[in-house]
């Protein structure tokens, strides 16, 4: 899909919106004022795979003709079905693995390897269990070659910032999964990166830690205004967290359709996820992953039924 689509359904979406709930996105308006923090053009990336049960090689498309904007201090949140290369698409951004066609660029310069402007937090937290969550966060610190006593003041700083007071100099197997992910996330911000990639990092912690973990990402954000791109697999944490979110289709994955996300912020997972714009907008990317075609009473909300009608038929019951 060519970026000049991508756009043209992003502004589809946005008009039906504004018909139907009669508010435009004044939030979002002056976030397209930023400045473009991250440009993919035409990417790309095939991989060479044995055939299954026969002789030769073939080449495999992971995801084909990515285009995207993504702004400076944003929040996009990736989704798609398994095995749409939604992660080959964040080896990408982090500079580990190289498109095998099109260009992307960080602050119009091309990315071609990895470089500490970039933070990266995974799912399997990645930390090192013979040091304690002081020595962890201040990892990236003493490879910039930091002093001791200013690395110690930064880490106090993002300590601080996740909730971790009085576990510095706990060890990884001490902590719990919500408190390991914190420490990572701390690593991550400690050096200052300008972006911060996330690959479904609280997808090994229980709902309620999920929860909680969200409502704390989006307070950490708040305050640190990095440029996010966090991949998930789920449409309620996807919407709850995002300024966008980029739905890509089944292999190879491309870009479906960009939905703008014009919940208020500061948001609260309890009020958010019972309100009517937040389960229209988890229909509407449920339809997109599902290859359900809205008809006009899903796209266009009839004028003598409410949004809840319209997603849910049995309200009336």
């Amino acid at each position: 899909m060519s970026g000049e689509n991508t756009v043209l359904k992003e502004n589809v979406f946005v008009n039906e919106k504004e018909k139907r709930t009669g508010v435009h996105n004044n939030v979002n308006s002056k976030k397209n004022k930023k400045e473009i923090k991250i440009l993919a053009k035409n990417i790309t990336r095939t991989f060479t795979v044995k055939n299954r049960g026969e002789k030769g090689v073939k080449e495999f498309t992971a995801i084909k003709d990515i285009n995207l904007e993504i702004r400076e201090g944003e929040f996009i949140t990736i989704v798609g079905p398994s095995g749409c290369g939604k992660s080959t698409f964040l080896d990408i951004l982090s500079g580990l693995s190289k498109p095998t066609s099109g260009e992307l660029y960080i602050d119009g310069k091309l990315v071609t390897g990895p470089a500490l402007d970039r933070g990266i937090v995974l799912q399997g937290y990645a930390l090192f269990p013979w040091r304690n969550v002081r020595k962890n966060i201040e990892y990236g610190l003493e490879l910039k070659k930091v002093p001791k006593k200013e690395r110690k003041e930064i880490s106090q700083e993002f300590i601080d910032l996740v909730g971790l007071n009085g576990f510095e100099d706990r060890y990884i197997h001490e902590l719990s999964g919500g408190m390991r992910q914190r420490v990572a996330i701390a690593r991550s911000l400690a050096y200052n990166p300008s972006v911060l990639l996330m690959d479904e990092p609280f997808a090994a912690v229980d709902a309620q830690t999920r929860e909680t973990m969200q409502e704390e990402l989006l307070r950490i954000w708040e305050k640190t205004n990095k440029t996010i791109i966090f991949i998930t697999h789920s449409i309620d944490e996807a919407i709850f967290l995002a300024d966008r979110v980029v739905v890509l289709s089944a292999n190879p994955g491309m870009v479906k359709e960009i939905i703008d996300i014009d919940l208020p912020r500061p948001r609260k997972l309890g009020d958010v996820k019972n309100s009517p714009d937040f389960n229209w907008l988890s229909h509407k990317v449920w339809e997109l992953l599902h290859n359900v075609e809205g008809n006009e009473k899903t796209k266009v909300i009839n004028e003598n039924r409410d949004i809840a009608e319209e997603i849910s038929p049995t309200v009336d019951l």
